[in-house]
């Protein structure tokens, strides 16, 4: 099993992937731990990434969950994979049906309470917008959704539910 559990800064992705890895036996990665030091900066300083800055971060995030999948391990990935050019550096190379991308789903006002509550290294909340704007929502067949607005155990349940692995 690999998922890569998308969304917006601030939709639960970590505390959901770390949650579902643990649950699952299987490993965690957060994106962010991935990016290179100039886009850190960049966001830090409240710019958003464009495509350029985030090509070489995604395929080393390709190059990642092809790891998992050629050693037979499962993984949960935290990535934003806001658009479907994203999603698709993400899997290239993968087997069908290897990768399940699931949007963690929220209401702008909800993640944007969260984001005030959190200290993040360099996400800067003022990029929540960007990201919302950037966010090019899967259509069916293309990622499960699920509504991130209750106990983090019911999300798991619910992600595991509709990958099937309950």
């Amino acid at each position: 099993m690999i998922v890569v559990l998308m969304g917006v800064t601030g939709s639960g992705k970590t505390t959901i992937g770390t949650l579902l890895a643990q649950r699952t036996g299987v490993v965690f990665a957060d994106a962010d731990d991935y990016h290179p030091a100039a886009n850190k900066e960049k966001m830090a300083a409240g710019h958003p990434l464009n495509d350029d800055d985030r090509q070489p971060w995604l395929e080393t995030l390709n190059g990642l969950l092809r790891g998992w999948s050629e050693s037979g391990k499962g993984g949960v990935l935290a990535c934003s994979a806001l658009k479907a050019s994203y999603r698709k550096t993400l899997g290239a190379g993968m087997p069908e049906g290897t990768v399940h991308f699931v949007l963690l789903d929220g209401s702008r006002e909800m993640i944007a309470e969260r984001l005030a509550a959190r200290k993040h290294e360099y996400m800067n909340p003022k990029l929540l917008d960007s990201q919302f704007a950037t966010l090019e929502t899967p259509g069916e067949g293309e990622a499960l959704r699920v509504v991130n607005d209750r106990a983090p155990d019911e999300v798991v349940a619910e992600v595991l539910a509709k990958i099937g692995k309950v």
